[in-house]
């Protein structure tokens, strides 16, 4: 069997695209994809992380339940100032329940939960178009099976998929030379 090494992207439906990417960009701080005109025209595509949102107008989205996850750097800290705080300022809500019934695990507060077996920090909130995402934080990190300590790519600035040298800026001559 093959062994999956990250998730490289998820898709989700939206009805407002600009709505979503500033939205995406303020609150998860995402990074817009330049893909050139074509495809920028036909998907918005954005990096959080060293993972990537894709997505798919549509006029009306189909209610199925869509959840993604993602690892914040921080929860209580100084980048965020606190997630929850953070969201707090935004006037985003944010639930320990994906907006079900509360159970038992995860403890008792009604917007932050927390795992019993690794301390992971969580709760979710949900995007424009009505995605529901999980904000988790593991303050112990990551270790391999041998329980030796593991980093994450941190470098978001620098860090992406490899495209196709010039791809970007030749697709964008090339609609400017059809216009003409």
């Amino acid at each position: 069997m093959f062994k999956i090494i990250i998730i490289h992207h998820i898709n989700i439906q939206i009805t407002d695209r600009q709505r979503t990417r500033e939205w995406y960009e303020e609150v998860l701080g995402a990074q817009f994809l330049d893909r050139g005109p074509a495809l920028n025209k036909w998907q918005l595509q954005l990096r959080i992380g060293s993972s990537e949102v894709r997505t798919n107008d549509v006029d009306q989205a189909v209610e199925v339940p869509r959840v993604f996850a993602v690892e914040v750097e921080d929860w209580n800290g100084v980048l965020w100032n606190g997630a929850l705080l953070y969201l707090e300022v935004l006037g985003v809500s944010y639930s320990r329940s994906t907006g079900g019934s509360y159970s038992n695990i995860g403890g008792t507060d009604p917007y932050e939960g927390r795992r019993e077996d690794t301390g992971e920090h969580f709760t979710y909130i949900r995007d424009p178009g009505n995605n529901l995402i999980e904000l988790v934080y593991h303050p112990l990190g990551l270790e391999d099976l041998h329980g030796t300590e593991l980093g994450l790519t941190q470098d978001t600035d620098n860090v992406c998929w490899t495209q196709i040298p010039g791809f970007v800026e030749d697709s964008y001559k090339a609609e400017s030379a059809q216009k003409w």
